[in-house]
């Protein structure tokens, strides 16, 4: 059976670095909570290879389209893994996706959000397959995100204990 981190390899993509909180920037939570065999992931953006936040910055819809806000979706379920992985170690741990819930900043009228967030779901399906992949999802927007962010996603997964 092929891992999660073969899967990568095989789709050649590479995990950003977890993470890492901008100078000055007080956070009261962290990025990544376990809970006995749940794992819940805070809402991310898109991490640099460095693991700095890259953004996006700006409203989906006016300073971007639907189709580089999927792109952007997937890379933010790229940074989600790496986080995942520095806390858990191997993504073969998790055996389930339970709930992904993504909000994407819009501009007025914007109605294209679950297109956004399919980015990352498509990205979870392609890694883990079909039948760990698979989970539920809310796909929302909203008039404006922390620190200008164009979107953010959070959810939950089970892990093997």
């Amino acid at each position: 059976m092929t891992t999660p981190e073969e899967r990568l390899s095989e789709l050649e993509l590479e995990l950003p670095a977890p993470a890492r909180v901008p100078d000055g920037v007080h956070l009261p939570f962290s990025f990544i909570n376990v809970r006995g065999d749940r794992l819940l992931f805070s809402g991310s953006p898109k991490s640099a290879p460095d693991g700095t936040i890259a953004g996006p910055f700006g409203l989906v819809g006016a300073d971007f389209t639907t189709e580089q806000s999927y792109a952007d979706a997937r890379m933010i379920g790229l940074s989600v893994l790496a986080n995942i992985k520095a806390e858990i170690g191997e993504l073969s741990r998790i055996n389930g996706w339970t709930r992904v819930f993504g909000m994407v900043a819009s501009a007025p009228g914007y109605n294209e959000q679950h297109l956004v967030v399919n980015g990352f779901s498509d990205l979870v399906i392609d890694v883990f397959g079909p039948d760990v992949g698979r989970h539920a999802r809310s796909a929302i927007g909203v008039s404006a995100l922390p620190l200008g962010f164009a979107m953010e996603i959070e959810g939950e997964v089970q892990i093997l204990r």
